[in-house]
């Protein structure tokens, strides 16, 4: 469960996009669709994330905000003893829609299709 708390009471102020991404990067990454986002690897590290907004609007008391999100990756091996395949990060980034419930603050989170 999503709730932007921080976020919602910033609405309306210059303060609101620099509240988003702190309460974003302070979210459980396995809140978010990382997995689904995924262009390079195959598994989604536990880390943190990174956010950059591109659109913020309201409409019908919701605010929706469209928004980037950086993470890491790494394709996984076998993981024998023998297998040569280097374990090394990979940056992704997958932009998503946060759907912020204006009386509540609580959010839900989509994927949104690349291109």
């Amino acid at each position: 469960m999503i709730h932007f708390q921080h976020a919602l009471d910033a609405w309306g102020t210059p303060d609101f996009e620099r509240v988003l991404k702190e309460e974003i990067a302070r979210l459980d990454p396995a809140l978010l669709p990382l997995q689904q986002g995924l262009t390079v690897g195959s598994h989604v590290l536990d880390g943190p994330v990174g956010a950059t907004i591109i659109h913020v609007h309201e409409d019908e008391g919701v605010i929706h905000a469209k928004v980037g999100i950086f993470y890491s990756s790494i394709i996984a091996g076998c993981s024998c003893a023998d297998d040569p395949t280097p374990i090394n990060e990979n940056t992704e980034y997958c932009e998503v829609r946060f759907d912020i419930d204006r009386k509540t603050g609580m959010a839900s989170v989509t994927l949104l299709a690349e291109g």
